[in-house]
């Protein structure tokens, strides 16, 4: 008589892999929480160089504020436009200029005879050669018969002269009556940089290589253009230059040149740009705000999320706001009583801080603080005698202090920044980091170790999902057997 024989469950079809899948999924959570860690430490990271990026930003304005060639602008108005053109920097002085243009400078230039074909070839031996000398260095280039074009002459000559002297070929004549002609251009304007010695034993090629005299005139009808310096009468004085330009004459000032007429004088002024200084200030304020704003936005809570920003809390941030700040508001209550004038705190001179902690312009007031004395209102900003910190080495406490009588705000506070921010070795061996490198090295090393765990979490798990695999692999094979067994006992 045939039994009815089963094992309850084993031929009920279990899904392994749904199981091992869900196991698996409970080790990893250890690893997805380690991979937030790290997500959260690198956006602390991100921010920490957009956040350095803008501090850097501010400190180039502050030192753009910290000299008065930077601070400083000044504009020019001719009362004759096309003789030159007037510039003036930073560090120009306020003033009234003359200026007569007896001459402009020249480029010296020669022209060979003419051709009628310029590749027609010229010369009748190896031999032959053209040969020059320019700013005291003799060129010959030597011409190969067969080779001796204009055009393979013109060659020649700018591979030799390597850009001094630049040849081309020019057609002065029409196209009917063609008179092709090889020139030669000096590199630089003025007497000094003229081309001599010049002279051909082409067979083809002719030229008249006598230089020009003593007044500059040129003595032959091969050079069309004679070098010469340019030369002008500023402020009464004669003044002779290889080129157009008037760098080093009036301090501050550029004069580029641009045509002559003795008979004519013109009269430049300097003024001073209030515009345009307070809009560097402005630039400042607004590098200033940047840096005051991120921190703002950083440290702010969120009450529905129960969370702040990723860099909520961090230290590094306040202790920069703070030490601008300290920068910028800072003055002792000695030194703002020995200020009679009224212009030395932002403050007075029309930097208004708000609630806040951003700066505003009061315009009203600054403006009539620069009209009423320009160079008290630089002083505040800008060091006007240089830094002195008494031979203070890298790592003393003062080697970021000045200890001159003037600083400037712009000054301090790019000292101020470089103090806090830079990364620097001291004579005794010692190494400092900056605030920032500190606090990056410490997250990238946070990071560095998550990582590590991380691989190691993933190593066991897997390890864990091969040995789960291996015992329900067995946990089937043993199955398959009993419902072999079983099918065969309730086959009898």
């Amino acid at each position: 008589m045939a039994s009815n024989i089963s094992i309850g469950g084993l031929a009920s079809g279990l899904d392994s892999n749904a199981i091992i899948d869900a196991l698996v999924s409970v080790e990893r959570i250890p690893i997805q929480q380690l991979q937030a860690q790290k997500k959260a430490n690198q956006d602390k990271i991100n921010l920490f160089n957009t956040f350095r990026g803008k501090v850097d930003a501010l400190r180039n304005k502050a030192n753009t504020l910290g000299t008065l060639s930077g601070l400083m602008s000044f504009k020019v108005s001719a009362s004759v436009e096309g003789l030159a053109t007037v510039t003036a920097s930073g560090s120009a002085t306020p003033g009234t200029h003359t200026l007569l243009v007896e001459q402009v400078s020249a480029t010296d230039r020669w022209a060979f005879d003419g051709v009628t074909d310029p590749a027609a070839d010229l010369a009748t031996a190896d031999s032959q050669s053209i040969s020059f000398t320019y700013d005291g260095q003799s060129y010959s280039v030597a011409v190969r018969q067969g080779a001796s074009s204009l055009n393979e002459l013109a060659a020649g000559i700018n591979a030799e002269a390597d850009g001094k002297v630049a040849a081309s070929v020019v057609n002065s004549g029409t196209s009917s009556s063609p008179n092709w002609q090889l020139v030669l251009t000096a590199e630089d304007t003025g007497q000094a940089f003229r081309i001599q010695n010049l002279t051909t034993t082409v067979a083809g090629l002719s030229i008249n290589g006598t230089g020009p005299n003593g007044a500059g005139v040129a003595q032959s009808p091969n050079n069309i253009s004679v070098g010469r310096n340019a030369v002008a009468i500023v402020d009464g004085l004669r003044v002779e230059r290889t080129d157009n330009d008037f760098d080093d004459v009036i301090a501050g000032v550029s004069i580029s040149l641009l045509d002559s007429d003795v008979n004519t004088t013109m009269q430049f002024t300097v003024e001073s740009d209030k515009s345009a200084i307070k809009g560097r200030i402005k630039e400042f304020i607004d590098a200033y705000n940047d840096v005051i704003k991120f921190v703002r936005d950083q440290n702010k809570y969120d009450e529905e999320k129960g969370a702040g920003g990723p860099l909520f809390g961090e230290n590094a941030l306040r202790s920069i706001q703070r030490s601008l700040s300290g920068v910028l508001f800072g003055q002792s209550a000695a030194q703002i009583s020995a200020d009679t004038a009224g212009y030395g705190t932002l403050r007075l001179v029309g930097v208004e801080s708000q609630a806040d902690g951003s700066l505003k312009i009061n315009d009203k007031v600054m403006d009539a603080k620069m009209d009423a004395d320009l160079a008290r209102f630089a002083d505040l900003f800008a060091d006007t005698d240089g830094f002195d910190n008494q031979g203070a080495l890298v790592g003393d406490p003062d080697y970021y202090t000045d200890a001159s009588a003037d600083t400037g705000l712009g000054d301090d506070l790019a000292r101020e920044i470089d103090k806090i921010v830079k990364s620097y070795g001291n004579q005794g061996g010692q190494f400092f980091k900056g605030i920032f490198d500190s606090r990056l090295e410490t997250l990238n090393s946070n990071n560095k170790q998550i990582d590590d765990r991380i691989s190691e979490r993933e190593d066991r798990v897997e390890r864990m999902q091969a040995q789960l695999k291996a015992r329900y692999a067995a946990l089937e094979s043993m199955m398959a057997k009993l419902q072999s067994q079983s099918s065969y006992l309730n086959s009898k």
